[in-house]
Parts: structure tokens; sequence; C-alpha cells
């Protein structure tokens, strides 16, 4: 039949049959199959390798008549060029599927953002981490990479990953390569979960290796900042005096709470979750310890007015932090005294020497420092490396296996030992620390 608009409107299926097929007299493959619901679907059939082939169209209704006369003939000049239409519409299909498989795939990627990746790193690997190294790590590359930290993460490149890391290590190259291992550990875990497909961290490099720091404090050291933390308000000038007395790491000071403490003042308990080591670890509260607690108010949130867990807080929800500008603070103070003793005259200065250098240490250093003058007052190693809650240190490898005494009367004594001496130095002169005569001085 010829097809018309108004003929094709009155085609229908017989009774019985699920189709059935009107092919075109005009142009030739060009059918219409009308099923029993009464749909019509416009067709082309064509023969390609010696079968029978077959395109569709589209349904009636959808395409005008003359619109399907126009595709039908178009489908057979391609067959007579030798195409396979059928086949050709199946790869467009294809092809444009593949693409909104892979549009999708690229939003997802691009919705995973490098701060997103750090957030979901944390939760997930960081998990059974010591609270400090869940902190730190997460901490650091969110400092150091603010700027990018709403770029999609599989979009860090190698080569500003590495110009970053360069610009850190020029003044920091320990910071570097903490960086350096944070990021790659970060980036190893994601593309084991196939979040992204390249680590950019892998191929970076930090020149330089790790290097031990050395750094002790003088006894002249020692006091100016001891002196200089007492003139600081709080939360700063309390926290450094308990650095100082406790020798624990900064973070683990930091994040102190009053229900860690005993309420005689006399013993600190850091749980597991906040030490390195993972490992509960008791700290014994010098005199000197127990009198700057006993001097310090209890903190409410400033947004709330609840009464704040933390020891050291600035806001009553969260622990201190800015240790860099308060260090610099300190120092600012040390320098002060210095320079007012080096225009006193060389009767002052021998009290103080006006050559104290107030910079090139750092906080870490105390602990160093502490642990160097409990040698000097004969305290043995092993429960120096308690009193810092070293895991390996003088007892190590089989000895460790089975020595679990905790030495917790000879650690107290050694603080008390270390408070009498951070003490002496701060206010006396030419003292030379012994077992014999370091003495507790009270204020």
């Amino acid at each position: 039949m010829k097809f018309t608009k108004s003929g094709i409107d009155t085609l229908t299926c017989p009774p019985g049959k699920r189709d059935v097929m009107f092919t075109d007299d005009e142009v030739k493959g060009f059918a219409i199959r009308v099923n029993a619901t009464g749909s019509k679907t416009f067709l082309f059939n064509y023969r390609f390798g010696g079968k029978a082939r077959r395109l569709v169209l589209g349904q009636y209704g959808e395409l005008t008549l003359a619109h399907a006369r126009k595709l039908a003939e178009a489908a057979r000049g391609k067959v007579l060029a030798g195409g396979h239409p059928a086949e050709e519409k199946k790869a467009v299909a294809q092809a444009f599927q593949q693409q909104a498989i892979e549009d999708a795939r690229q939003a997802a990627a691009n919705a995973l953002t490098f701060e997103a990746l750090i957030d979901r790193w944390t939760s997930n690997a960081l998990r059974d981490s010591s609270e400090s190294h869940r902190t730190e790590a997460p901490r650091r590359l969110r400092l150091n990479f603010a700027d990018m930290l709403n770029r999609p993460a599989h979009a860090l490149t190698v080569a500003e990953v590495q110009t970053r890391l360069d610009d850190v290590a020029e003044k920091h190259p320990t910071t570097a390569r903490r960086l350096l291992s944070y990021g790659r550990a970060l980036y190893g875990w994601a593309t084991k979960r196939q979040l992204v497909e390249e680590n950019p961290f892998a191929r970076v490099v930090v020149e330089g290796r790790e290097v031990s720091r050395d750094r002790v404090l003088t006894d002249a050291e020692l006091g100016a900042a001891w002196r200089a933390a007492c003139q600081m308000p709080y939360a700063f000038g309390p926290f450094f005096r308990l650095l100082v007395l406790t020798l624990q790491r900064r973070s683990e000071v930091a994040g102190m709470r009053w229900e860690e403490i005993t309420p005689d003042l006399t013993t600190w308990t850091i749980p597991a979750s906040r030490t390195k080591n993972g490992k509960e670890h008791i700290v014994h509260l010098s005199e000197p310890a127990r009198q700057v607690l006993a001097s310090l108010h209890r903190q409410t949130d400033s947004k709330t007015g609840a009464i704040s867990p933390f020891v050291f807080t600035n806001t009553g929800r969260t622990p201190i932090s800015g240790f860099s500008d308060g260090k610099e603070r300190l120092e600012a103070l040390m320098e002060q005294e210095r320079a007012t003793n080096a225009t006193r005259g060389p009767e002052n200065a021998e009290k103080k020497p006006s050559t104290l250098p107030a910079s090139g240490w750092r906080l870490h250093d105390l602990r160093r420092t502490g642990v160097t003058t409990m040698a000097r007052l004969g305290i043995g190693p092993h429960v120096a490396d308690k009193v810092l809650n070293h895991t390996e240190g003088a007892i190590s490898g089989v000895a460790a296996v089975y020595q679990r005494h905790e030495f917790l009367k000879e650690r107290a004594a050694a603080l008390d030992a270390w408070a009498g001496h951070v003490l002496s130095v701060a206010s006396a002169t030419g003292f030379e620390p012994t077992a014999g005569n370091v003495v507790l001085l009270r204020r």
C-alpha cells in the first residue's frame, strides 16, 4: 500500500494475531508494524551479508509519516552504499550509553574533593590510630594544602604537589617529610579502594634524609623559658609550664582533661586513645605542677556556657591551638629579658647571660632536655624512658617482652627531681645539679 496518514490511522491488527506488517509502495523496505494493542512502529527492512535485517525507525505518533519516510530513504541510501544502518544505530546507542556512564563516573569523581577524601580517610583508615595521629595528619594536610581542598581529589598533579612540598621544605624540611608520608598514606588508601586512580605523592621527593634532632636546652635557656612562661597569661603561660614539668608531648598536654587528673592533683592519666603508642600512661604531678593546676579555673563554652572538660582551651569546646604563635610570644619575652640584662652591665649578665639564644629550639626539645638532665641527676635511662612513655628505650628486645614493671615510684621521684632542677635554674646561678642537691623549690 502507499502510506498515507489517513491510511495508517485505519490500520489494525487482525483478531487472533500478535502483530501485522504493512509495506510502502514508494520506498522499498519502508514498513509499519501494527500490534494487537494498537501501537504502530515504523521500520526499514533490508538485507546485509545475505541475511534479512531490520532497523526500527520509531513509533507512529512520535514520528510523522513524512519524517519516517525520510529516515527510511536515508537508511536505503546507506544500504546501497554497503552500510549496515541497524548496526550503526546500535553502535551509536552503545556509545551514548557508555558516555552517560562515563559522565556519571566523572561527576562522582569530581564530587570527591581533596577535603572530602581526607574526611573519609580519617573516619576509616585512621579510626584505630592514636588520637594524636588521627588529629595531626589531617590537620597538617589541610593547613599546607588549603588552596587545594575544594579541588577534585583526582585532579592533584605530581608537579603541583612537588612544588608545594619544595616550598614547605625551604623552611621546614621535617614538616615536608611528614606531609609526604601523610599524603602517600592517604592516596595509597584511596587507590586501593578505587576512589582515585593515581597517587600524586608516590613520585614526589623531599631532598635530604631525616636527621634526628639533638638540641638540648642549656640550664640558662631552660631557666629563661620558665621565667617567660610565668609572665604569660592563660592559656599558654600555664600550658608551657606544665609542658616543662611533665615532659609529655605537646598534643597530650594541650588535650589534657580535668577528668584525667585525680582530685588531689597528684596524678594525671593519659588515656590510650591520646598517646602516641596507644597505651595508657600515668604521669606523676610534682608540687610545682600541682600549683599550676590549682591556680586554674574551669573554663566554660563560649557559646553554651557549659563547663569545659579541657584544662587548656580558648573556646571551651576544643583544646588550645596556635602553638607557633604561642612559642613566638614566649621567645619574645626571653629575648626581652636578654636585651634588658645586656644593658645592666657584666655583673647582671653573669646571672642571666645576655648571649642567651631565644630561638633555634622546639617545644619537643624539652623532652630531650628533661631526659638529658635526668641522666646528670643520676636517674636511670629505663626510668626516664618510662617518664616519656617510650615503647623502645633502655629496655628493649626480649628483655622488654618480659619486663613489665612500670617504675611508678621511680618515675615520681624523677619528675620531682626534674621540677626541682627547673625551679633552681630559673632562680639560681652556677647551679650544677646532682642527685643529692636537688631541692624542690616552692613559690
